[in-house]
């Protein structure tokens, strides 16, 4: 199996900084990694997790991913370390370099992780910031690719806020060639740069559409997707946003609207009753967990390619 050429040794900060072809080797690679038909060693390799946001799945998914390989985790918690008390990160970042062979951050700014990228010596990996999700958006388009069997002609139908998750989905999406269409309320459409961004890639005019209309949005969609309204450190905005948010929620009313053999994705944690009922996150067109569980996957793939 061939190594991918631009992600080796690299940074993956955005979706932006793999190529389709890289893409498609993570994902036949996770695919192997979940099948046990493959197996590499990075025995002695180590990653440094630095999560200034809370988490139950990416963090979890990275320790077992990197426990798979061989390797080993070191979790620092910026509440018990120097990074807490306002260490620069330029000097955070070259110690690390020393220590680990591949760090993995969750933070707020996304300038933050660049900051770190720009210091160290080691591949940096995005685990969130408030631009982008790139990791989850890997783990979405293998669910997606393991229930059709590949990727095309697919339509991906995002209700909900136009955040972290939706900025990956649109920017993997516009690589893959997936018509991806966000619903959001007025004034809370995706990032512009990364629209944009995603027309250049991708300039057919229907391969992106933002719509105020969930109803439309949904209409003959292959994929339901959402995400919570509010965000870590949104906090403040929860009551203003469940107000404006009010018509967006996935219930078995939006989904009748799709397409008959349509499967419901959700990121996690879900606020059920609110961006989706119980009832559709428990339906047998849910694939809720199966995407948690390839978070694992994709993320194993990714270490390969960054670390073998």
């Amino acid at each position: 199996m061939l190594k991918p050429k631009k992600l080796a040794n690299n940074n993956f900060l955005s979706s932006l900084d793999i190529t389709i072809e890289e893409i498609f080797h993570i994902l036949d690679l996770a695919e192997n990694f979940k099948n046990q038909d493959f197996n590499i060693e990075l025995k002695n390799k180590v990653l440094g997790l630095i999560f200034d946001k809370s988490s139950t799945r990416t963090r979890v998914s990275f320790q077992v991913a990197m426990s798979r390989l061989g390797g080993t985790t070191i979790d620092l918690n910026p509440t018990t370390s120097q990074i807490g008390r306002g260490e620069p990160i330029k000097d955070t970042a070259r110690v690390l370099s020393k220590y680990c062979d591949v760090i993995a951050i969750r933070t707020f700014n996304h300038s933050d992780l660049e900051e770190y990228a720009k210091w160290s010596t080691k591949p940096i990996i995005n685990a969130l910031t408030d631009l982008e999700h790139p990791c989850q958006a890997l783990a979405d388009f293998l669910t997606i690719k393991e229930e059709f069997h590949n990727l095309k002609n697919i339509v991906l139908a995002f209700i909900g806020d136009g955040n972290n998750v939706a900025n990956s989905l649109i920017l993997c999406g516009a690589l893959l060639g997936v018509e991806v269409r966000i619903a959001c309320p007025k004034g809370y459409e995706p990032n512009p740069f990364v629209i944009n961004k995603a027309k250049e890639i991708n300039n057919n005019k229907n391969a992106l559409i933002i719509t105020n209309d969930p109803n439309s949005a949904v209409s003959g969609a292959n994929v339901l997707y959402t995400d919570v309204w509010s965000s870590m450190g949104e906090e403040n905005q929860k009551k203003e946003k469940d107000k404006d948010f009010e018509g967006f929620t996935i219930d078995t009313k939006l989904v009748a609207k799709a397409d008959k053999d349509a499967i419901i994705l959700h990121c996690l944690p879900a606020y059920r009753s609110k961006e989706i009922t119980d009832e559709v996150i428990e339906c047998k067109k849910s694939r809720v967990f199966e995407q948690a569980e390839n978070r694992m996957h994709v993320q194993q793939a990714l270490l390969s390619c960054l670390l073998s």
